[in-house]
């Protein structure tokens, strides 16, 4: 072998070497897809509750008229800041935001609600579309005095007769005079007008005798058992 063939050779093998390590071109090389980054999640925040009143309602009897020591809650439809629970103070007025002192006592809650809508007009644009509800009512109340075991006042509710209201307050006392139990009931709001009284005779409800006797209290009446 000739010089110049062993030369060439050699270059044709460097050649062959060098283009088995070059980098293929850019058009030909595969990149991998790039990993989306996860972007952190943000922790989920509670939407707080709107505020409003809860109205647990009962029933009123049909004669009812609001008192001292009533709870009531007045809701304003489009002003909720205005809505709240109230008791009847003793003066028989409850305090509003932004009405001040609203009369309540002799009312019916509709009655009420209609005074409280006029009251707010002045001071508000819109209709208020005010609701009043009785939640709890502690104004309605009857007596019981003498021999018996728990003399006091007693809640009426919406009925009570006399016999429930004795049983309420414990039962008769050993000495009481069982025939002769009185029931005082309060004057009209008529001038002049006096007191009317009841006889209630325990032993004849006992025997199921004079039955209308055992009559259906009203608020402020009065038991006297001698």
């Amino acid at each position: 072998m000739t010089k110049l063939h062993r030369f060439t050779s050699a270059a044709l093998a460097l050649a062959a070497l060098a283009a088995g390590l070059a980098p293929a071109p850019a058009s030909a090389q595969t990149v991998p897809p790039a990993k989306p980054t996860a972007r952190p999640t943000a922790p989920a925040q509670a939407v707080p509750a709107p505020k409003s009143v809860t109205a647990q309602q009962v029933a009123p009897p049909p004669d009812y008229v609001i008192g001292a020591d009533d709870v009531l809650i007045v809701l304003f439809r489009r002003d909720k800041d205005l809505s709240g629970e109230y008791v009847v103070r003793p003066d028989g007025k409850i305090t509003l935001p932004l009405l001040n002192d609203v009369a309540a006592a002799g009312l019916t809650p509709a009655g009420l609600r209609d005074r409280i809508t006029e009251e707010a007009k002045r001071f508000l644009e819109d209709d208020p579309a005010v609701t009043v509800v009785v939640k709890q009512i502690n104004s309605r109340k009857v007596y019981i005095t003498g021999q018996v075991a728990r003399p006091g006042p007693y809640p009426i509710g919406d009925h009570m007769t006399v016999m429930q209201l004795i049983s309420l307050a414990g039962g008769l006392g050993e000495y009481a005079k069982k025939k002769n139990i009185v029931i005082i009931r309060e004057a009209g709001s008529k001038p002049g007008a006096k007191p009317v009284t009841f006889r209630f005779n325990y032993e004849d409800i006992l025997n199921l005798r004079n039955l209308s006797s055992n009559i259906e209290l009203r608020p402020g009446d009065t038991v006297i058992v001698p």
